[in-house]
């Protein structure tokens, strides 16, 4: 691609060689980083970004603005490169000379929380294109709500042959082809080459005809042929499924020897072979130097949907008052203030009619009245609706070609909900809640912890919480799940004890912006624990004396979701013997632990003797009861039983709990 054009005039190449030469110069200042997709994937980016991408780079939070997401995130500095050249503020020369250095905007992998103008997080593969299902069913769900002359967008994916080879892209692409995801246009770098080599050492999957079977238009093209790439991105935007365009590129585009090899892939290209790419484009000029004329053309770009979105902005203006003021509180993500009065009133309701159900259908009660004063609240599940008790009866569902509903059935796809629940959060407009069982969530994982370190609001309801879902046996009980979500940064867990207690966990859930949470509620019944009213949320610290001790405390018994009914048994016993114990419901181990020592300190008390009570592993509780403290809990896997047996078989008894606590005392 040489340049022979006169100096005043810009062409595609130029465009397209900017991206390029700012890549390998950023690459190979930082000694690390992955310059081949850059290289490859400049032709069909650069088409995308100046032909059709609805895009104002003075305000990249516009809600009506299409969506652009590098699923291949390895290949960041294409998207920085292109952030930078559009005029994003904030994505200076210098931001792109400091790649992958610490507290640049410029990441080794794109981070949507540091990044302006990046839409999600990506870097583990397959995440962007299975997140991107939830960006695209948002923009119909919300179009279905207002209308296109405020909801009118596309999303488009830039994948690479890792990203289609994780399994959750299966999950993504199986469920946006048949919701019918028109406006999803993922635009495919098929460059056949992955780190290990050659991508025929390790895979020969038809990719066209693979998502062709998943209800999507698939075909291919040249990927350097900015022609082809044009009309396939037209025709792909006429269709009325999602579509898939191949582009056949080459990895490393115009490296002399590293071209089409794995060697361009993660490594820098080297002088001699920067020098050798520069030479085939014809570019003279020195690092991260950007002639004018190519600098203004791709400024123009970055400013060619500005009279789109003033228009759009006029239309919201135009709008009714009370539509308009709903729209803005959705789109920057505010939670509406009839959420606290709601609950307030459900409180009262359980306290004068108590409720004693399992806390899966404590969730469904709550939700009852949750989602009538959060219309933006939006539920689902891995096909465990019925186990869940996630749809309630204002909810309809959401099917292909009708997207009005406030209810998806995402299939038995965990980490495909996981990951388009975070699409859905980050799109704006909705509060996404996901359901399945709590020992799937080693299948969600991944998703769930892009959530937490991307701070995405989502809220997972995972029901059958341990042993006591009883006969399913271990492969469903979770023992070891509480453990590992507790400790994964910014994730917030909950394991209520009872109806009054999940009501709160949802108020907490859902007025929380910064990050998940993950609701771990019951198969079987519990009793109602809290019986006296309280305006305040108790559980917002975490943790709570619920029952004080008569006289002076010996013994502080802390307990969780259901094991809570067994800590209040236990005093009981206790306190027949003249001995005297507090109980604390615990139903956010680590919200507590994030608590003020102070008011650690009041709530965790002076009694010499602790005790935690969980249905799961110790791990954590250390923290609490000390090395030295009493665990009642799981050692190991659980078993297929009865929940009642298991309970008795496995020690997790008021009796045993009392026993202990006497037998640590007269030691």
């Amino acid at each position: 691609m040489l340049n022979t054009v006169p100096a005043d005039r810009v062409t595609h190449s130029d465009l397209a060689n900017a991206v390029r030469v700012l890549a390998m110069d950023a690459v190979e200042q930082a000694k690390s980083g992955h310059p081949g997709l850059p290289m490859g994937a400049a032709d069909i980016a650069t088409v995308l970004f100046t032909k059709f991408l609805k895009y104002d780079a003075a305000d990249p939070k516009w809600p009506d603005r299409d969506r652009f997401i590098l699923s291949a995130g390895h290949g960041s500095m294409l998207l920085y490169a292109l952030l930078h050249l559009t005029g994003v503020k904030g994505m200076t020369i210098e931001e792109l000379k400091n790649f992958r250095k610490l507290d640049s905007k410029t990441p080794g992998h794109p981070e949507n929380f540091m990044t302006p103008g990046v839409e999600t997080t990506t870097g583990p593969l397959g995440q962007g294109i299975a997140t991107a299902v939830g960006f695209a069913l948002a923009e119909r769900m919300l179009n279905a709500e207002y209308g296109d002359d405020l909801v009118d967008h596309y999303t488009y994916v830039l994948a690479s042959d890792g990203d289609l080879m994780e399994g959750i892209s299966q999950e993504a692409i199986a469920l946006a082809g048949h919701l019918k995801l028109n406006r999803m246009i993922v635009l495919w770098d098929d460059n056949e080459i992955s780190i290990d080599g050659p991508l025929s050492i390790s895979d020969s999957v038809d990719q066209v005809k693979r998502f062709q079977a998943c209800g999507w238009n698939a075909f291919r093209i040249d990927g350097h042929d900015p022609k082809a790439i044009q009309r396939a991105i037209s025709k792909a935007q006429k269709s009325d499924k999602p579509t898939l365009i191949a582009c056949k590129t080459t990895i490393g585009y115009g490296a002399p020897k590293k071209a089409g090899t794995s060697k361009a892939h993660g490594e820098p290209l080297g002088a001699e072979e920067l020098a050798g790419a520069k030479a085939t484009y014809g570019w003279s000029h020195e690092p991260f130097v950007i002639p004018e004329n190519i600098q203004a053309a791709w400024a123009k770009a970055g400013k060619k949907s500005r009279r789109v979105r003033k228009a759009w902005e006029d239309r919201l203006k135009a709008l009714p008052q009370d539509k308009r003021a709903e729209f803005e509180r959705r789109a920057k993500g505010e939670r509406p203030a009839a959420l606290a009065d709601a609950v307030a009133k459900l409180k009262d309701r359980l306290i004068a009619e108590p409720q004693n159900v399992a806390t899966r259908k404590a969730s469904e009660i709550a939700l009852e009245v949750i989602t009538e004063a959060v219309p933006e609240l939006v539920l689902g599940s891995a096909d465990l609706t019925p186990s869940n008790n996630t749809k309630t009866k204002n909810l309809t569902a959401i099917s292909p070609g009708n997207y009005a509903g406030r209810y998806i059935h995402y299939g038995i796809r965990e980490h495909g909900m996981a990951a388009a629940m975070n699409g859905i959060a980050l799109h704006g407009g909705y509060v996404p809640a996901g359901a399945t069982f709590l020992v799937f969530t080693d299948y969600a994982r991944p998703a769930m912890r892009i959530a937490a370190l991307a701070g995405i609001p989502a809220v997972y309801v995972m029901t059958h919480d341990s042993i006591g879902l009883g006969e399913d046996g271990p492969t469903h009980q979770p023992v070891e799940h509480l453990a590992a979500l507790r400790s994964m940064p910014k994730m917030r867990v909950f394991r209520p004890a009872d109806a009054v207690e999940t009501a709160e966990a949802w108020q907490m859930a859902l007025e929380r912006t910064d990050g998940p949470t993950t609701l771990a509620l019951t198969r079987q019944n519990l009793p109602q624990v809290r019986k006296e009213g309280d305006a305040k949320n108790l559980s917002a610290t975490g943790a709570y004396e619920l029952s004080p001790a008569n006289g002076k405390a010996r013994a502080t018994i802390f307990a969780s979701g259901s094991e809570v009914e067994i800590a209040l048994a236990a005093q009981k016993l206790l306190a027949e013997k003249n001995f005297e114990a507090r109980v604390v419901s615990v139903p956010s181990l680590d919200l507590f632990l994030a608590q003020p020592e102070k008011v650690r300190h009041e709530i965790i008390g002076d009694a010499p003797i602790k005790v935690a009570v969980e249905a799961a592993v110790r791990f954590g509780w250390d923290s609490v009861i000390g090395p030295d403290g009493i665990f009642v809990g799981m050692h190991g896997f659980g078993a297929s039983a009865p929940y009642k047996d298991l309970y008795k078989h496995f020690g997790i008894t008021p009796e045993a709990v009392a026993e202990k606590v006497l037998r640590t005392h007269n030691l």
